[in-house]
Parts: C-alpha cells; structure tokens; sequence
C-alpha cells in the first residue's frame, strides 16, 4: 500500500523529468527540420551538379554492360565522389523524413495507451542515452561532420587542388574577397573524346562531357584572379602582383555591359570569389581543403575502429571461449604486440611497403585490437560459466551458435564503449603521421598534412594550420563526448 508521501514523491519525480523530456522532444524536431531544409536547399542550389550526377551515373551503368574496358579507361575517384554525395544528398532527407514520422507516431501510441509498458533493454539504453544532453549536441556535430564529409563535391567553393594565379591568391587571409576575369577560353579537358561510331563510343562520349562538367563544377570557363584592373577602350588592363597585363574585351566572356554586383559597379566578365578560410602558399582555398581533408580523417578514423573491433571480438570471444592452447597462443600474442611500440610498428610497416591510405588503414586497424581482445575475453570468461551458456551446451547447440547467439551480443556493451573512444584517437593518431610526413601524402588534402604545409608560416599565416586543428580538436573531442553517454546509457549503475 502506498503511502501519501510516496506518492507525492513520485508525481514530484514525473513532474520534475516531463520538463526536460519536453525540451530535448523539442530540440530534437528542431534539429531535424533544420537538417531537411538545409539538405533541400543544397539540392536545390546545386540542382545541376546533382542532376549531371544522376546522369553520369546511369551513362556508366549502361556503358559498363555495353563496354565495360571504356569506362575502366575513364572513370576516376573523383567522379566516385560526386556520386556518393548526390546519392546522400537524395537519402538523407527521406531518411529524417522517415525518422520525424516514427517519432511522431511513437509518441501518439505512448499518449494513447494508459499505463506503463515494459521496455526492452535497447530502448532502456536507448532512452537513456537520449537524455543525455552533451552526448546528443556531440552526435549532431558529429553528424554535420560527416555530412560535410559526403557532400564535399557539393559544398565545397573550389577543388582543393586548385592552385590557379597564385601570385594573386597564396596568403590570402580569412573572408578575402578577390575579383576575377571570366575567358571564353574553356578548362582544359582532363579526358581527350574518342573517336569512332557506335553507341559505346557515344556513350563514353557522353560520360567524359558529364565527368568535365562535374570536375569544374559545371563552370566551363577559364577564371583569371586579379588584383586590380581597368578599362581603356577595347582592352582591359589588369593587374597580378607586380606584373601589369592587357587582354581584349572580345576574349572575355560576357557582353562588358555594367550592372551592379557586390555594392559597386562592374561589368559582367568579371566575378568576385570569397575565401572564408583564407589561402595557403599556393592560393588554394583552405575552407575546400579541410571540407575534403574530413573525408580523409573521418573515413579512416571509421574504418580503422570498424576492422579492429570486428577483430577484436573475434580473438577474445575465441580465446576466452574455447580456453587450453587457444587461450594461451593468442594471449602471448597479445602480450607481444602490446609491449612492441605501435607508433614503431607503424614506421616499420610504412617504410617496407609504402604509406598509401590503404596501408595506414591496414596498419592502423591491426595495432589497435588487442586492447579489444582483452575486453572481450574477459568477458566472455565470466559468461561462458552462466547458466544460459551451460544450458546451451547441454541442448547440443554447435559452438559457433553458442558464440554468435549467446556470447558475443552479451560482450556488446564495453565493444561499443571502446570504439566510440577510440575513433577520437584513431584520428589523432592519422593526423599525427599525416603532420610527420608518414600518412596522407599531399596534394591529397588531410587534416594532418595541412596543418604541416602552415607550421613554418604559423605566426605570419596563422589560419592555414589553426582550421584544420580547429577541426581535429571539434572531432576527438565529440567523440570523447558521445563515447561517455553510451558508457553511461549502457551501464545500469549510471543510468540512475
């Protein structure tokens, strides 16, 4: 029987909860309308790279079928980019689209039905996780992030390799506006048109125009960067660094009639870019860079913890499991590689066969799971002496059903804590090699090498290296965050 103050405590207790779940509903839904709009507004602004995206796309399907050594001759990782960002761009929307309906309609069934309902322990962690305010505003970060990431053919204002009239553009400061000239001179086509008739010819025809247009960002005209110019009669007067040079109003692109852009007077041959992030010694824009250096460091902060816990798991729950010489030899194995030095491991490894991306991932992904292996066996050895675990046995169930079924989604809760801290530490330790010399190498933008290009020039130039540091603390340090709210949604003593 309940008492008056019991309760009077628990209503306190309802009243004092609904308040804060109220809130965190509401910054949730503002949160996701604020990403769909953002994500229709991208597709509407840059509605022709993402059609020219589509495009090129299927012209590949069917050349692939017609003459897949055609499109082997021409297909780039850079086309794979804008193709990956324009089917994340479509997605993501539908996605958030799909999720505000869950929500909405979990809600109504809660308000409609009368008395508590028994939660399964992934909603209970689930829940708990989502009242944990710090760790949601570090998985939106997080996820504005890699949206950056996916989307950097899209949102970036120019390739990060551009390194075009850099006795105008290099050292550029933050927010420097610069103007330019528009030639009717057209950008060099990487990928020369084949010759011949057929429908694979046309095809490769087509998909090699698209891949153009996608490489300059459907602006097919050559840009020339000034610092000043002037008019006089039918030439144009312009000014890079200490040289002075004239060109011919009839080789600019535009008819030269003045209309009012940008608060002043110009004519229509000539544009004004902006550089938010500044410029480095070669006039490339740092804002393009670190947007496509994310890639870099997000992708193998992502795939390195992915194969190193997937190993991990696999060791521990073998070795604690199956126990005798199988415990014992991967045990010492895994006292070997903890006590060898990993940053050395990895010097040695990049020295003997290069320091590709692929190579840092690999080497990254097998220094980097024996923590895990440890984490898991222990786990499993309290496990394996559980009653479920014997009952299994005793029904004639194979091992790998005992391991699969019953053991390792029981070793779940400290792999995930794992690697959600660890992705932090992948990234800076990517960043770190990349800084040395030994990861990314330029002109591949990453966040590391970046930040190694400015270090000489730091107190003169000091936002070529502070951005992209900027960035590396944002990210380690988010994951850090989110790491604690699942440690803390997962585990029963801090839940409360």
């Amino acid at each position: 029987m309940k008492t008056e103050s019991g309760t009077s405590s628990s209503l306190h207790k309802t009243a004092t909860n609904a308040g804060p779940i109220r809130l965190q509903h509401k910054e949730s839904i503002i949160f996701l309308s604020v990403a769909f709009i953002a994500f229709i507004l991208i597709i509407f602004v840059k509605a022709d790279l993402v059609l020219i995206s589509f495009r090129s796309m299927f012209t590949a399907a069917r050349l692939f079928v017609k003459a897949p050594e055609s499109l082997q001759a021409i297909f780039t990782s850079e086309i794979l980019e804008f193709w990956i960002g324009a089917i994340y761009l479509c997605a993501i929307p539908l996605t958030l689209i799909v999720v505000s309906g869950n929500k909405f309609r979990k809600r109504a069934d809660e308000k409609n039905k009368s008395g508590k309902t028994e939660l399964s322990l992934g909603k209970i962690s689930f829940r708990a996780f989502m009242r944990h305010s710090i760790a949601l505003y570090a998985s939106a970060v997080i996820f504005i992030l890699y949206s950056l990431a996916f989307l950097a053919p899209f949102i970036a204002p120019f390739s990060p390799y551009d390194q075009q009239d850099f006795l105008v553009t290099a050292y550029q400061p933050p927010f420097a506006r610069l103007q330019a000239l528009v030639l009717k001179q057209a950008k060099t086509l990487a990928i020369p048109l084949q010759t011949g008739s057929g429908l694979s010819v046309e095809l490769a025809n087509s998909l090699i125009g698209d891949f153009q247009k996608l490489k300059t960002r459907n602006e097919p005209n050559t840009v020339r960067f000034i610092n000043e110019y002037r008019i006089a009669g039918d030439q144009v007067i312009y000014r890079q660094g200490i040289r002075t040079k004239s060109i011919g109003i009839t080789e600019l692109a535009g008819t030269g009639k003045t209309a009012l852009a940008g608060g002043e007077q110009r004519p229509d041959f000539v544009i004004e870019r902006t550089f938010m992030f500044g410029t480095d010694q070669y006039g490339r824009d740092i804002l393009s860079r670190v947007i496509y250096g994310s890639k870099i460091s997000l992708s193998i902060g992502f795939l390195v913890v992915l194969i190193s816990v997937s190993l991990g798991t696999i060791i521990g729950v073998s070795s604690g499991y199956f126990g005798g010489w199988v415990d014992a030899a991967m045990m010492r194995i895994v006292d070997v590689l903890i006590a060898f030095p990993p940053l050395f491991l990895i010097l040695i490894i990049i020295a003997t066969f290069g320091n590709s991306i692929y190579w840092i991932v690999i080497t990254l992904s097998f220094t980097g799971w024996m923590g895990v292996a440890r984490i898991v066996r222990s786990q499993v050895l309290s496990l394996k002496e559980q009653e479920f675990i014997l009952a299994a046995k005793s029904l004639g169930l194979s091992n790998m059903r005992i391991i699969f079924r019953h053991l390792a989604p029981n070793t779940l809760t400290p792999v995930i804590i794992a690697a959600t801290l660890r992705i932090g530490s992948i990234i800076l330790t990517e960043a770190g090699l990349s800084f040395l010399g030994l990861g990314v190498q330029p002109p591949t933008p990453s966040w590391g090498n970046i930040i190694n290009e400015g270090r000489d020039s730091l107190l003169n130039y000091w936002w070529i290296s502070t951005f992209p540091g900027m960035a590396i603390v944002t990210t380690v340090v988010c994951f850090n965050l989110i790491g604690d709210g699942v440690r803390d949604a997962l585990d029963p003593r801090m839940r409360g």
